[in-house]
């Protein structure tokens, strides 16, 4: 069936291809042209980066970040089993051994309090996933990672103009990831950014992406020629990349807003289902919304898989997210037998609803009732 309300749609803000014509009159579309430039300004002036790098994609600048803290065989990263491969295989290619911490009974994001017990003297980094743009518990993550000399690489694919405590979510920890795919806030298609914090790391992340030379150095005149000094890849995106996310970016605060009105329309209308025991996004106090996405916490599996079903009878289509990776095919004899209880439920019961800029009232009122008929019988 074709959905009548699909799950995402891109939004196209008006000067994408505008500016993409720009930069291929430049005569410049290859990598870091006037666009990256503008992309990479607005980060580090707007929301505090010591460096914003643009990438070809999150997993990209998860990996950048491995390959920037020397990762290797015999080091472990902590990170939550509630989250996207890329998280993972980033280190598991260096050769890093991944140690899976559970999500919160209140939302998906890893239980901060419970890291203490996973450091070990092999630990090398923590890897908190701010969920659906919602903050993680960070106070307790940057003090337990300071004490112990331990990197905090920010996973913020969801988190583009989200905060904790006031500040820009990505500019807490050592180094950060964002995405811009298609079903982001601001878009490019594919694409992402690294953001290096602890300034040390921002001269070998630039020659990193230019796969392991100074390229970039040389372009700006600082060498009179550029050599191959380090290890890397071809981390970085064409202009036209760029291009297109900044015609997002000018449109950053508008889309934020609507994106936050479709959220508090879906909290108003479902907040009834809490006193069934559906569970709804919770935003703790020290945490910001960006509107990223909205999601149930059915009760069951049967119960979601259900939904699933009446919503795409009626032409919506609402999707389940992660599978917990501690149980996936590749790492589960790698794990340590621990339970992840919560990410094992977020897995089997989170549902996200449709929720994109152009989505209408009238379009989500449709869905508010369908679910809402939905538990009148279930």
């Amino acid at each position: 069936m074709h959905p009548r309300i699909p799950f995402n749609k891109p939004y196209f803000s008006g000067n994408e291809t505008r500016y993409i014509e720009q930069a291929v009159r430049s005569g410049k579309i290859s990598g870091d042209g006037l666009f990256t430039q503008r992309v990479h300004r607005f980060f580090e002036q707007e929301m505090g980066f010591a460096k914003a790098l643009l990438t070809t994609s999150c997993t990209d600048a998860l990996e950048m970040a491995a390959l920037l803290l020397n990762i290797g065989p015999g080091d472990e990263v902590i990170m939550p089993s509630f989250t996207f491969v890329s998280a993972a295989n980033a280190f598991v290619l260096r050769g890093a051994s991944v140690v899976f911490a559970d999500s919160t009974a209140l939302n998906p994001n890893l239980d901060a309090l419970a890291l203490e017990e996973l450091l070990t003297p092999r630990t090398r980094a923590i890897v908190p996933v701010h969920y659906a743009g919602i903050a993680c518990d960070m106070d307790p993550i940057l003090a337990l990672a300071q004490a112990r000399g331990v990197a905090v690489v920010e996973d913020a694919a969801h988190a583009i103009a989200s905060y904790h405590r006031g500040r820009p979510l990505g500019s807490l920890g050592t180094l950060a990831a964002f995405s811009f795919h298609e079903t982001k806030n601001i878009i490019s298609g594919e694409g992402g950014l690294l953001a290096v914090n602890d300034r040390q790391y921002g001269p070998r992340a630039e020659v990193i992406r230019e796969k392991g030379t100074n390229r970039s150095a040389f372009f700006r005149g600082e060498v009179d020629k550029y050599g191959w000094l380090d290890v890397g890849s071809s981390f970085l995106p064409s202009d036209i990349i760029a291009a297109y996310l900044w015609a997002q970016i000018e449109n950053l605060q508008d889309i934020q807003q609507q994106r936050r009105a479709i959220w508090l329309r879906y909290e108003a209308g479902l907040s009834a289902l809490a006193a069934r025991g559906v569970g709804l996004p919770a935003l703790p106090d020290y945490a910001s919304n960006n509107g990223h996405l909205f999601y149930l916490v059915c009760r069951s599996l049967d119960e979601r898989t259900a939904l699933i079903d009446h919503l795409r009878q009626q032409g919506i289509w609402a999707v389940f997210h992660y599978q917990p990776l501690h149980q996936s095919a590749y790492y589960a004899a790698r794990h340590d037998g621990r339970p992840l209880p919560w990410a094992v439920h977020y897995a089997d019961c989170l549902l996200r609803l449709p929720l994109y800029y152009e989505l209408s009232e009238a379009d989500q009122h449709y869905i508010i009732d369908a679910v809402l008929g939905f538990y009148q019988t279930y």
